[in-house]
């Protein structure tokens, strides 16, 4: 049997930080930025790290290599 890829959406979208937990962009911050508040707009700068039950499923999609 050949050998599983890693998804190539998951690659650029995700990283693993030191302890193997998953980095992600902020969500909700693509489009739509008038209507949001400033507040909203400045909480969603940078990264934040994904739920352990989400970045499980992630895992597996980065694992095969």
């Amino acid at each position: 049997m050949p050998k599983l890829k890693t998804k190539s959406s998951v690659k650029k979208r995700f990283s693993l930080t030191a302890t193997g937990k998953v980095r992600m962009s902020q969500s909700g911050k693509q489009h739509g930025m008038i209507k949001r508040s400033n507040k909203q707009i400045r909480n969603k700068r940078g990264t934040t790290i994904m739920s352990p039950q989400d970045s499980k499923i992630i895992k597996s999609f980065m694992s095969h290599g």
